[in-house]
C-alpha cells in the first residue's frame, strides 16, 4: 500500500488541484505508480465483471471516473521527466515504459470489458444519450477496436510483446537523443568565435560554460531542429559549420547514444502492429483516426506543395550563393550558410535586422502584456501570478487565470529556460485536465528552451521565439478554455493533424498592430517598436519561405517513407534510406536538409507524432482560413474570440473536429489561403 504520508496518496488540496510540487521527491513516484496501476486494475475489474447489464453510467462514465492516482502521478512525472530530468528519473521512466503499456494493453485487450462496451455501441441509437455521450460511447468502441479488441487471444499476445517493446525504444530513443544533444554542445575558446552575436547572446554563452565547469570559454547548447539560430549571426563560417555539423551528428555517431538501430527497429515494430491490426502500415493504422483518414491524403497534399517550395528554395538559393561568392569567392553554399546569408538579404532588401529587433521583445512583456493582453481582448482572460503555489522548478511561473465574470479557469505555469536536465523544443502539458463530470478546471504548463542571460540581466526573445511563446500559448488556451463533461474529450485532445490548429492560428496575434503596440518596447528605453520596423518587418514575412516550407515537407515526407514500410520492408542502412527517401519525395537540397533528420527525429521516434509530422501544415490550411476569417470580421475583437471559443476551443474532442471547424467559419476550410501565406499560390 502507498503510504498516506506520499503527496499522490490523495487528491491535492491546492488550487485546482495543481500537484503538491514541495513535497513531492523522486522517491514518491515509484509507490505511487504501483499503487495507481494496481488500484486501475482493480477498477477496471469491476467494471468488466459487473453483473448487472451494461448501461453508459456503470461501463463507460465508469471508465472516465477510473483511475484517478494513476492520472495524478503521470500527469506529474511525465512533466518533471520532460523538463526537469535526472539519471534517476530516466531510469524511473525506463523502468515505467513496458509496465504502463501492459496495463494499457489489459485494459483494451479485456474481452469481458469490451463485450460490454460492444453491447452498448451496438444499441446506441436506443440509448437516449446526449450528442457528447453518444460521441463518448464510440470513441471508447473506436480505441479498444483499434487497439486489438478484436483479436484471437493468441495474435493478442503478440500485440501486447509489440507494445512494450515498442514504449521501451521510444524511451530509449529520448533518453540517447537528451545525452547526445548535451555531449555535442559547442565549446568554443575564444569571445572572437562569438563575432555576429550580440551582448546578451554572448554573455548567456559564457553562462552555459560557467555551469558545466567550462571557466573562460564559452557554450552553444543545441536546440531541437537542424536549424540552429546562432547561425543566423555567426560571423566565423568555421564556427557555423562546426555548429551545424554539431546539430546534424545527434544520435549518428555510432557511439552508446547513437539512435540509427533504435529507429529502425521501431519502424520494424510498428509495421509488424500495424499488419497484425490488419493496416498495410503504420502510416495508414494512424492517418485513418485522424481528420486526413488516409496516408494518401496526408501525403497528396505534401506532395502538392513540394514543387513549388523546391523550386522557390533554389531560387533563394542562388541569391545567397551569390552573397556567399562576394565574400569568399569560388565558395560553395552549405547548409551552415543558409542563415546567415538569408538574414543578410532580408536586412539588405527590406532592410529588417530580426537581431535588433530583440530589444524590443523582452519576455516578461511579451508574455503579460502581448500573449496575456491579446487573450483579454479576444475572450475576457485575466492573469494574476501566484508566487504562493508551489513549483517543480524555481524557473517555473505560475499564474491562475479568471474568466470574464470573475470566475477561476485554471492556472498556467510557464518554464521557458533551457537547462540541460530539459528535452528540446517547445510544448504544452496537462497537469489536471478540465472535466464536468469529475469537476475539474486546467492546469497547464508552457515549456520552452529559451536561452537564460545571466542574472540581473533581461531575457531578450527573437523573432522566432516570440512566435514560439505565442503558439504554445494557443495550445494552452485549448486547455483553459475546455467547457466538456468527460475528460477523454478534454482541450487538445483531438486528432494529432488537428491539434495544432489553435495554437497556429494564436500566432496571428503577435504582428496584429494593437497587440505588438502593446508589447513591442524597448527594455531601457521604453520606445515603441517604431512603425517603419513594423511595416518593413511586415513586408519582410514571406521572404524565405522556400527554405521553410522545405525543409518542413522534407521531415514531413522522410516520417511518411518511413512509416509507410510494410512488415516485409527491411532497412539495413538508415542513412541511405533516408537519402533516398528525400531523393524519391524531390526534397533532397544539399543546403536545405530536412527540420529533423531520422536519429533526432524526437517527435516521431521519441514522441506522438509518428507519421503525423504532416499535421503541421494539414492544420495550418485550417489557420490561415481562420486568420481570414478574423480579419474579415474586425480581428481582435470579444465577439470573434467568444465565437472561436464557443464553437471550436471550448468543445475539445466532444465533436468531430471538421464539423466543429464548419459550425465556427460556416463552411469546410479551404486551401488558397494557405498557398498565398507561403508563396505557393502556384501549387
Amino acid at each position: 500500500m502507498i503510504s498516506p504520508d506520499n503527496p499522490f496518496a490523495t487528491p491535492s488540496e491546492l488550487p485546482y488541484a495543481l500537484p503538491p510540487f514541495d513535497r513531492i521527491t523522486v522517491e514518491h513516484f515509484r509507490p505511487a505508480f504501483d499503487e495507481g496501476l494496481t488500484a486501475h486494475a482493480a477498477e477496471i475489474h469491476d467494471i468488466a465483471a459487473n453483473p448487472a447489464e451494461p448501461t453508459f453510467e456503470n461501463t463507460i462514465a465508469a471508465l472516465e471516473r477510473a483511475g484517478e492516482l494513476l492520472e495524478r502521478a503521470s500527469g506529474t512525472f511525465f512533466n518533471v521527466s520532460s523538463s526537469d530530468s535526472t539519471d534517476e528519473i530516466q531510469e524511473i521512466q525506463a523502468e515505467l515504459a513496458p509496465k504502463l503499456a501492459a496495463h494499457s494493453d489489459a485494459i483494451h485487450l479485456d474481452a469481458q470489458l469490451f463485450a460490454r462496451i460492444n453491447a452498448l455501441y451496438e444499441g446506441r441509437e436506443s440509448l437516449g444519450l446526449d450528442p457528447e455521450s453518444l460521441r463518448l460511447l464510440e470513441r471508447r468502441h473506436t480505441d479498444f477496436s483499434r487497439a486489438g479488441a478484436g483479436l484471437p487471444e493468441a495474435e493478442q499476445d503478440k500485440l501486447r510483446k509489440l507494445n512494450e517493446q515498442l514504449s521501451t525504444l521510444q524511451t530509449k530513443f529520448q533518453k540517447n537523443l537528451l545525452r547526445d544533444t548535451n555531449e555535442l554542445a559547442v565549446v568554443l575558446d575564444d569571445v572572437a568565435d562569438l563575432a555576429g552575436l550580440d551582448e546578451g547572446a554572448i554573455a548567456t554563452a559564457a553562462e552555459a560554460a560557467a555551469a558545466r565547469g567550462e571557466e573562460a570559454k564559452y557554450v552553444l547548447n543545441l536546440t531541437l531542429p537542424t536549424a540552429q539560430a546562432a547561425l543566423e549571426s555567426l560571423e566565423n563560417r568555421a564556427v557555423r559549420e562546426r555548429v551545424f555539423t554539431a546539430s546534424v551528428s545527434r544520435g549518428n555517431r555510432g557511439n552508446e547514444y547513437d539512435n540509427n538501430s533504435v529507429a529502425a527497429e521501431i519502424v520494424r515494430l510498428r509495421a509488424e502492429r500495424a499488419a497484425l491490426l490488419g493496416y498495410p502500415d503504420h502510416a495508414s493504422y494512424v492517418i485513418s483516426d485522424e481528420t486526413a483518414k488516409t496516408a494518401d491524403a496526408a501525403s497528396g497534399l505534401l506532395e502538392r506543395l513540394a514543387p513549388v517550395a523546391v523550386a522557390n528554395a533554389r531560387v533563394e538559393a542562388a541569391e545567397l550563393q551569390q552573397h556567399l561568392e562576394a565574400d569568399v569567392p569560388g565558395a560553395t553554399l552549405k547548409p551552415w550558410d543558409w542563415a546567415f546569408y538569408a538574414e543578410k538579404v532580408r536586412r539588405e532588401r527590406y532592410e529588417v535586422d530580426t537581431a535588433a529587433l530583440r530589444p524590443y521583445f523582452e519576455l516578461n512583456r511579451v508574455l503579460t502584456d502581448g500573449v496575456f493582453f491579446a487573450a483579454n481582448r479576444l475572450y475576457g482572460l485575466t492573469f494574476t501570478e501566484r508566487d504562493d503555489l508551489p513549483k517543480y522548478h524555481p524557473e517555473v511561473r505560475t499564474f491562475e487565470v479568471f474568466d470574464a465574470d470573475g470566475s477561476g479557469m485554471g492556472l498556467f505555469l510557464v518554464d521557458y529556460y533551457t537547462r540541460d536536465s530539459k528535452r528540446g523544443g517547445a510544448w504544452m502539458n496537462n497537469f489536471v485536465s478540465q472535466s464536468d463530470l469529475l469537476g475539474r478546471k486546467s492546469v497547464v504548463v508552457n515549456v520552452l528552451n529559451v536561452a537564460k542571460p545571466p542574472a540581473g540581466e533581461p531575457t531578450l526573445l527573437t523573432l522566432d521565439e516570440v512566435t514560439t511563446v505565442f503558439h504554445e500559448f494557443g495550445h494552452a488556451l485549448h486547455g483553459l478554455l475546455s467547457g466538456v463533461e468527460y475528460p477523454t474529450f478534454s482541450g487538445p485532445s483531438v486528432p494529432r493533424d488537428f491539434v495544432e490548429y489553435p495554437s497556429q492560428v494564436n500566432e496571428m496575434w503577435m504582428l496584429w498592430p494593437e497587440v505588438l503596440a502593446n508589447y513591442a518596447k524597448h527594455h531601457v528605453t521604453g520606445e515603441p517598436l517604431p512603425a517603419e520596423q513594423v511595416a518593413k518587418l511586415e513586408a519582410s514575412q514571406q521572404y524565405g519561405e522556400g527554405f521553410k516550407t522545405t525543409e518542413y515537407l522534407a521531415a514531413s515526407l522522410l516520417d511518411l517513407a518511413w512509416h509507410r514500410l510494410g512488415v516485409d520492408d527491411r532497412v539495413d542502412d538508415v542513412q541511405r534510406f533516408e537519402s533516398d527517401a528525400l531523393e524519391k519525395a524531390g526534397v533532397a537540397l544539399e543546403s536545405v536538409p530536412p527540420r529533423y533528420r531520422t536519429t533526432y527525429f524526437n517527435h516521431v521516434f521519441g514522441g506522438g507524432y509518428s507519421a503525423g509530422y504532416y499535421s503541421y501544415i494539414w492544420s495550418e490550411v485550417l489557420d490561415a482560413d481562420t486568420v481570414q476569417w478574423f480579419r474579415e470580421n474586425g480581428g481582435l475583437k470579444r465577439e470573434n474570440g467568444d465565437h472561436f471559443r464557443s464553437t471550436l476551443l471550448g468543445r475539445g474532442g466532444s465533436v468531430d473536429p471538421m464539423e466543429a471547424f464548419a459550425n465556427f467559419r460556416g463552411r469546410q476550410p479551404e486551401i488558397q489561403p494557405l498557398l498565398e501565406r507561403r508563396g505557393l499560390a502556384g501549387a
